[in-house]
């Protein structure tokens, strides 16, 4: 049982402090100055024991804690409870509305280019594909884009991209067409490392992208513009497992439908590998059936107005990397393509002919980028591509007939008095082609940029027609500048 102790006294104290200072001794061995100067200091420190125990019963819990709640007033109190509420209310009105997890943005590029071979200078901004067809003077850019991205509780992914006229579904179907990516990404196992991919999904493969604001230069290389595929529409997987990020798609190629009587689809994969935080390689690849735009097929009349091929076979490899370090950016690819079928060139050299008479269509191509900032703000650029395509007249991936604009196909060395290109003497043997760009970024603010470039681009024999002096030549120069606003 324990024992109540009772509070101590003034007497109490004393004594204590008697026994402190030494009194227990006799006093008569001691002056009676020394005796005042002890009852003097026994004296203070009673006082000062009282003090504490006064103060001792007159503290409490209520009194000791600061007025207001850590140490606000009331009225801040009050405001921080409305200021939470308010928050709570606007959380489950954003939830039930649907924006969590909702990010929107968006970019767009007005671009002024000046092309010598077609006598042209002027602005580029949302032109449709289709007003003077796909090319390296007349890509992706120069154009306006809305993104809407969203993420459920459950780790879905939901994308939309809109690209008024300048997107994949403009490129592939030649008309005003408004999605360039409409896909979903769905988790299928607990640590989010296996993921459903379906939808409309754009070409995953090289170093460049279609929106201007992820490339240091206006134009694509070489590759981009006519070795690749536009975009899949189908279902796969994409697998994360450690630096690997692996996917792969069965889809129709550049093809939102098959037609009737075409039931293969490609299979379309990249892999991607992260060395370090500064570096990293990737590879992508296609096989299956595509559509096969060989034209002027003899129907039997003689007028070359028979009816499209059957998709035809297609294989294309291609390896990139990058590195970017401080103010160095270094990036590298290399690719390889075949169509069945789908050269340019034929076994009898006419340009109306049999079925039987095509020939298969195959290139090579390498392109490298070197980037380095001047300055915070200013960046300078350079490219350089080779495109291989001699092989049975030339051909590339959806150019199955002679360009005088892109400069592919064999030697070109005029028009006939129906203003049908003319062939050269070898018919059978396509033309190299080759660029080289320099370009200047000014970055206004994180969200502005302003970029220039001039591009040399030249073939091994005359390919590219002069509009003006209506000849044919082996080279072609162009000026472009843009602005880049993106949010």
């Amino acid at each position: 049982m324990k024992h109540l102790h009772p509070i101590p006294t003034p007497l109490a104290l004393a004594a204590a402090a008697l026994l402190s200072c030494g009194l227990a001794a006799p006093a008569a061995a001691q002056s009676n100055d020394e005796l005042l100067r002890e009852l003097r200091a026994l004296k203070d420190r009673v006082n000062q024991l009282e003090q504490q125990l006064q103060a001792g019963k007159t503290a409490s819990p209520a009194t000791a804690a600061p007025a207001g709640q850590w140490g606000m007033t009331p009225e801040q109190s009050q405001e921080l409870s409305r200021v939470a509420t308010k928050a709570e209310a606007l959380e489950d009105s954003r939830d039930e509305s649907g924006f969590k997890g909702l990010k929107v943005s968006g970019y767009m590029d007005p671009t002024f280019i000046i092309d010598r071979n077609q006598n042209r200078a002027g602005f580029q901004f949302l032109s449709g594909v289709g007003d003077d067809g796909y090319g390296y003077a007349n890509s992706t850019f120069g154009a306006v884009a809305l993104d809407f991205t969203k993420e459920t509780d459950s780790g879905t992914r939901w994308r939309l991209t809109l690209v008024p006229d300048r997107g994949t579904q403009a490129i592939m179907s030649g008309a005003n067409r408004l999605v360039h990516e409409a896909s979903v990404s769905v988790p299928i196992d607990g640590d989010d490392t296996t993921r459903l991919l379906a939808g409309h999904v754009p070409d995953w493969s090289g170093y460049e992208y279609a929106q201007p604001t992820l490339n240091k230069l206006i134009t694509h290389n070489l590759l981009f513009d006519f070795t690749l595929p536009t975009a899949y529409t189908g279902a796969g997987l994409e697998l994360s497992r450690g630096n690997w990020v692996l996917k792969g798609m069965l889809a129709n190629m550049n093809s939102a439908i098959k037609a009737s009587g075409e039931r293969a689809p490609v299979f379309a994969w990249r892999a991607d590998h992260e060395i370090n935080e500064f570096s990293g390689y990737g590879m992508a690849g296609l096989h299956g059936k595509a559509a096969n735009f060989s034209e002027n097929l003899d129907d039997g009349t003689g007028t070359g107005t028979a009816a499209a091929l059957p998709n035809s076979r297609v294989d294309l490899i291609e390896i990139d990397g990058w590195y970017t370090r401080g103010d160095l950016t270094l990036n590298g690819q290399i690719s390889w393509g075949r169509q069945s079928r789908a050269a340019i060139g034929t076994a009898t050299g006419a340009m109306v002919f049999d079925a039987a008479d095509l020939r298969d269509a195959e290139w090579k191509g390498v392109s490298a980028l070197v980037a380095y900032k001047l300055s915070p703000r200013l960046e300078g650029v350079v490219r350089g591509d080779a495109l291989f395509n001699k092989k049975n007249g030339g051909g590339l991936l959806g150019y199955t007939s002679s360009d005088e604009v892109n400069g592919i196909g064999p030697e070109l060395i005029g028009r006939d008095a129906n203003g049908d290109l003319i062939i050269g003497s070898d018919p059978q043997a396509g033309v190299n082609r080759y660029a080289l760009s320099f370009g200047l970024n000014y970055a206004v603010d994180p969200s502005v940029m302003f970029k220039t470039e001039v591009r040399f681009d030249s073939a091994s024999k005359t390919v590219f027609e002069n509009v003006k002096s209506n000849t044919f030549v082996k080279t072609n120069r162009l000026f472009a500048t843009s602005l880049v606003v993106s949010f």
